[in-house]
């Protein structure tokens, strides 16, 4: 059986502890999409961690965990990774990298870097992680996979190639210095030996892993609104954040998957470029103050630090998150973050030209959308920690009732806290 962890919304909406409880459960945990650009926090008995590129499996012995075919490899922040988790006590995990994975190159973070600078005020507000160049020469056929660092006379071919390509970018768009296949081809060598224990056959591993009837878990990066087909585009990420891809990025087949969780937050939160339409956004002091309280230490991206934009429970955003990744329930995040208001608005359809939806649109149309909100009584306590959900103050749970009508997916979990244990499982009411 094959479960999909996945984001509802804008990324960061607390994937990570989802999936580190679900692995306890679990014989094999898969990333199977993106790169290091972004990270998920787990708080655990070994302390608290910000996994880029590892699974969020590492922290379970009886765990497998694969770095899927489909995730932008960064060979150096993985390895360098698994040496900080051990340095922190945490027992040296099972891991396993496809051999068909794409490797992040240094000339794809260069080309990154110069792409931003060049558009200015007009960038995309990338981490300069290289991930869209590196999903560009993925598609262009221009990558480099894993398989070919055991094959010198190919990877050195192939690199050149490939070097030759981006130097003509280098010398005549961005002015900058040319990247050096040579050194490179040094680097990979280097780079080789690091991941050589790892590498393996994945696609045969996870087959034949459904077929001995255990348990897959699927762990996705950022959420629906960065697919670059069904997002909000272009002001998404490079690679399909969506619970299908799962079928390519992690070779499993479609019919395998049954179940989708779908993570959203009690509230919104987004990481990106301010020019990103985030139509329940909060600003001035008021968003100061949910920023600070959002999360375990405020609400900043795990990979970079950014200050994360915030804002009101979109429903509209969140429905058609939901609908797109075929989420069969769903879990809400930070209900805890919002006990200190009187009320709590919900952003419960868009106005667009004069014109009341609840469907969310294309780009073009959310540029011009406002929205339309509906004001929820607060409950004025602390629930940190609370695992009993009946427990919960009657306007909390009034609160998610409104929300699971609302975006018409049963909530079944309720984080309280972000620590794994701090988790109050509900009966749905649909």
């Amino acid at each position: 059986m094959v479960k999909a962890i996945v984001g509802a919304n804008w990324g960061d909406e607390g994937k990570g502890k989802i999936t580190d409880m679900l692995a306890e459960q679990s014989d094999v945990v898969v990333r199977f999409q993106g790169g290091a650009n972004a990270g998920h926090t787990i708080i655990n008995s070994y302390g608290r961690f910000a996994l880029h590129t590892l699974p969020s499996g590492v922290f379970f012995p009886h765990v497998t965990n694969v770095i899927g075919n489909g995730v932008a490899l960064d060979i150096g922040k993985l390895v360098d990774e698994l040496e900080q988790l051990t340095g922190q006590g945490v027992p040296a995990p099972k891991v396993m990298v496809s051999d068909r994975a794409q490797l992040l190159m240094p000339y794809h973070i260069l080309q990154d870097t110069y792409e931003e600078a060049r558009l200015g005020g007009r960038a995309f507000g990338s981490t300069k992680s290289g991930i869209a160049p590196f999903y560009s020469d993925k598609y262009a056929k221009t990558g480099i996979q894993v398989c070919d660092l055991f094959d010198e006379p190919r990877l050195r071919e192939r690199l050149t190639a490939a070097v030759e390509l981006k130097n003509v970018l280098f010398q005549h768009l961005y002015h900058q210095p040319c990247a050096d296949a040579g050194q490179i081809f040094a680097q990979l060598l280097e780079l080789r030996e690091r991941i050589a224990p790892y590498v393996g056959d994945t696609v045969t591993f996870l087959h034949q892993a459904l077929k001995e009837g255990k348990s897959v878990l699927l762990e996705g990066q950022l959420g629906s609104m960065k697919d670059p087909d069904l997002g909000i585009f272009p002001m998404t990420t490079s690679s399909h954040t969506l619970a299908g891809y799962g079928c390519v990025g992690a070779s499993v087949p479609p019919t395998a998957i049954q179940d989708v969780i779908c993570v959203t937050k009690a509230y919104s939160s987004c990481v990106g470029a301010q020019t990103e339409p985030f139509i329940s956004e909060l600003t001035g002091p008021e968003g100061d103050e949910l920023r600070r309280r959002g999360g375990d230490h405020g609400e900043f991206g795990a990979t970079t630090g950014r200050p994360r934009r915030v804002g009101w429970f979109d429903v509209v955003a969140t429905r058609y998150g939901c609908m797109v990744q075929g989420a069969t329930q769903a879990a809400l995040t930070c209900l805890d973050v919002l006990g200190y208001l009187d009320t709590i608005p919900v952003c419960t359809s868009y106005e667009i030209d004069g014109i009341v939806t609840d469907r969310f649109p294309t780009t073009p149309a959310l540029l011009r959308a406002r929205p339309v909100f509906t004001q929820l009584p607060g409950w004025r306590c602390d629930i940190r920690g609370c695992t009993d959900y009946d427990a919960l103050p009657a306007n909390a749970r009034a609160y998610v009732d409104f929300l699971e009508a609302h975006i018409g997916v049963p909530i079944t979990m309720v984080s309280t806290g972000p620590k794994r244990e701090e988790m109050a499982y509900r009966t749905p009411d649909l």
